[in-house]
């Protein structure tokens, strides 16, 4: 039932329970679309090496989403339906992260993999900005102004950084890949108030 923008019945903890589903799921189908080497030695293994460079950002990159999703969802204090498809962009964002991950470990990270790759670190950032202005409007009294402004600064002056690195992997796309890493360092720490 929805009142004044309200969806009674669901609350913000079954909202994050949902949610923690889909990032296990996405973290199951990342793990079964890892190959392994095609000989049993250590050779095979190093030349394998796109696909656990590509596995491993990926991994981290996922644990960082979840933990930010769930430091901003303990903000929450109803559901509305805004937040309900705010979520999902959010999640569908970053149920994305499977495929890609093996496109650039079997194209051994050649450029176009490489920018659709940074392109969704975009639409991932974006869908968390749509999610921190959904959880944390001025009326909220359970998020203090400065961890709201924090949050939003970080988000908005991540996403050029992730659009250079896009660019840039056009025509390198190691270096491309390594912008896209070095920027997720900013993300290690949802709470950039201190108190996370």
């Amino acid at each position: 039932m929805k009142k004044n923008g309200k969806i009674y019945g669901t609350t913000p903890e079954r909202l994050n329970a949902l949610s923690d589903a889909v990032f296990a799921i996405i973290i199951t189908i990342m793990i079964l679309e890892l190959k392994h080497p095609s000989k049993p030695t250590f050779s095979a293994l190093f030349a394998a090496w796109p696909v656990w460079v590509s596995y491993i950002v990926s991994y981290v990159f996922i644990a960082i989403v979840w933990i930010n999703h769930h430091y901003v969802m303990k903000h929450a204090t109803e559901t509305t339906l805004g937040l309900m498809w705010v979520n999902f962009g959010h999640l569908f964002s970053a149920s994305l992260i499977p495929f890609l991950t093996d496109w650039i470990a079997e194209s051994r990270l050649d450029s176009v993999p490489v920018v659709v790759y940074a392109f969704v670190f975009i639409l991932v950032n974006v869908t968390y900005l749509l999610l921190i202005r959904e959880i944390m409007r001025p009326e909220n009294t359970k998020v203090d102004s400065r961890v709201r402004r924090l949050l939003y600064r970080r988000s908005i002056l991540t996403i050029p950084v992730f659009a250079a690195g896009m660019i840039i992997a056009l025509w390198l796309p190691y270096v491309g890949f390594l912008l896209v890493c070095v920027c997720l360092i900013i993300y290690l720490r949802p709470g950039v108030s201190g108190n996370s």
